[in-house]
């Protein structure tokens, strides 16, 4: 059964979706596709057919968040992608947090993604506001403990800008979209997965985007910078932002942050179909 805060966003009008070109997001660490939402309905209307589904766990099945390794966000990612590239003549990978390392991860494993776009990739949890607590990380792990603690979610809520940061606290209080703190098994899965990530980056061949905020609050900029220094591929761009934290899609940029993006996949739209789609 989806989850309810899943979207897909279609181009029903056109049946054969082998001229078509889609974008599978993946959202942020213990987040849902709700903050995907607008970056999806940017790129729908770019002209792509868009995907965001919620990781085990997270969304509307938070409760569950303690259940799932981080072998099981893989398998689900795979498992989406697998069921919707092969309707695809270009498809492409995009997320934030969590989800860009997700994008990186499916770029090893699938040489027929198109191209990468990575959202405050986090490899590393370095940013201004990781609490001095995270060096009894590897000891916490451990033990029991990790099954009981988690780290708060810091008030920025990752975002600069403080009337978006004021509209988002209360639209999160009301809403079961996301939570509003880390549990250490989960930060525990995050690790995992960026560790598995970055001994795999050679891998990676198609086209990767980072964009990163030099503020970013969760993870520094080196993530995105391991990332592009690793990765074998011919075609890497790196934007680095000044005036955001770690929510690039909700905070002063994101307009920028957009128009970015949109240049960047369409650098990759087929000859014959470059009158057909134009991204607005």
């Amino acid at each position: 059964m989806a989850n309810n805060i899943d979207f897909e966003f279609l181009h029903i009008e056109n049946q054969n979706k082998r001229d078509r070109r889609a974008v599978l997001l993946f959202h942020g660490l213990t987040g849902s596709p709700f903050e995907m939402k607008k970056y999806g309905e940017f790129l729908f209307k770019c002209g792509y057919d868009v995907f965001c589904y919620s990781f085990p766990g997270h969304g509307d099945r938070i409760s569950e968040i303690e259940t799932v390794t981080w072998q099981d966000w893989c398998k689900f990612a795979q498992k989406k992608y697998d069921n919707l590239r092969k309707d695809y003549n270009q498809f492409f990978v995009s997320g934030l947090c969590l989800g860009a390392a997700m994008a990186i991860y499916l770029a090893e494993h699938n040489k027929d993604i198109t191209g990468v776009v990575a959202l405050s990739t986090t490899l590393f949890l370095d940013g201004f506001c990781i609490p001095w607590t995270i060096s009894f990380l590897p000891f916490a792990l451990s033990t029991i403990v990790r099954f009981y603690f988690t780290f708060p979610e810091d008030d920025c809520f990752g975002i600069k800008n403080e009337r978006t940061r004021k509209i988002l606290a209360k639209i999160t209080a009301k809403a079961d979209i996301g939570m509003d703190n880390y549990p250490l098994n989960c930060v525990d899965g995050l690790l995992k997965l960026s560790k598995n990530v970055r001994k795999n980056l050679k891998d990676v061949n198609c086209p990767v985007l980072c964009i990163h905020s030099k503020y970013d609050n969760l993870s520094s900029p080196k993530s995105a910078k391991v990332v592009l220094d690793g990765i074998s591929s011919e075609i890497k761009q790196y934007v680095e932002l000044n005036d955001s934290y770690h929510m690039v899609l909700y905070d002063n940029e994101k307009e920028f942050v957009m128009n970015t993006v949109k240049d960047f996949l369409c650098k990759f739209v087929s000859v014959e179909k470059e009158k057909e789609v134009v991204c607005i």
